[in-house]
């Protein structure tokens, strides 16, 4: 072999061990090994190796996962792509919620919408079995047309929720003001597609079309990163992005419903306003 020859193979090699060590590194964790299918018969499928997790609607159910660990003070990042079309009526859910004891919640609901509107992302915090405290936002992209990472920021100090490492709420630790914070009970990790056209879509005068069924979601690149020892880390919040989010994209503030709340509002809208 000459010379140059050589040298053409060489290169050929170091090229091929790039593209193989690139593609390595953008695959995430093989969800085979972190999620169960829980619900939803066929309608639920872990594919492409372990990489991607789809879940379908059809007129008979919807489908389901959970983690198969509990979690504690946990970063949770899951990318998300929406179901397309029309998807009044349906909800894509990804939330973190204990098996047993007072229930604590901290939760993403992403409402479909008829085709052409946008999908709203639905945010709530239960603590010690009392909820009510909800925030919505439009996306300010297509969550249908490629994936979107959502991210749960849960320490010992505040509840973050991120969206493409925006943050876009905040939830902070009030328990001197009597507000109850979820710090002792592990939760697991939970995703559905279900149907709920009674509520989801302008209040529930919109439903579901069957006729466009089955509806599918897709989830990908999970990962739960501990934070249990770092917290001062995971305490950074990009004020700047929050406020450009809440500014233009939030469309309905629970502390900010006087007729929801005309006795007076909950004590941690005081600290989280």
């Amino acid at each position: 072999m000459s010379k140059m020859a050589s040298t053409r193979c060489y290169v050929v090699m170091v090229l091929s061990i790039v593209v193989i060590s690139s593609m390595m590194a953008s695959c995430g964790a093989n969800l085979f090994e972190d999620l169960n299918l829980t619900w939803g018969d066929n309608r639920a499928n872990i594919s492409n190796d372990g990489q991607l997790l789809s879940l379908s609607l059809d007129k008979a159910s919807g489908s389901g996962f959970q983690s198969k660990k509990e979690y504690l003070f946990t970063r949770i990042d899951m990318q998300l792509k929406l179901v397309a079309g029309n998807s009044a009526g349906i909800v894509t859910a990804y939330y973190v919620s204990p098996e047993v004891a007072t229930h604590d919640e901290i939760d993403f609901e992403l409402l479909g919408n008829l085709s052409g509107d946008p999908y709203i992302l639905h945010t709530n915090v239960f603590t010690q079995g009392k909820g009510n405290r909800e925030q919505q936002f439009y996306l300010w992209f297509d969550p249908t047309a490629d994936f979107h990472t959502y991210s749960i920021i849960w320490n010992p100090k505040h509840i973050v929720f991120m969206v493409d490492e925006s943050p876009i709420r905040v939830f902070k630790k009030a328990e001197s003001a009597g507000v109850p914070f979820p710090k002792k009970q592990q939760m697991r990790i939970y995703g559905s597609l279900w149907n709920a056209d009674n509520w989801a879509t302008r209040g529930g005068s919109v439903k579901t079309d069957w006729s466009k069924a089955p509806f599918t979601a897709y989830f990908r690149n999970f990962k739960a990163t501990d934070l249990s020892s770092t917290v001062l880390e995971s305490d950074k919040i990009d004020l700047k992005k929050l406020r450009w989010v809440q500014k233009n994209y939030m469309i309905y503030n629970y502390c900010q419903d006087y007729k929801k709340f005309s006795h007076g509002f909950p004590a941690e809208c005081k600290i989280n306003p």
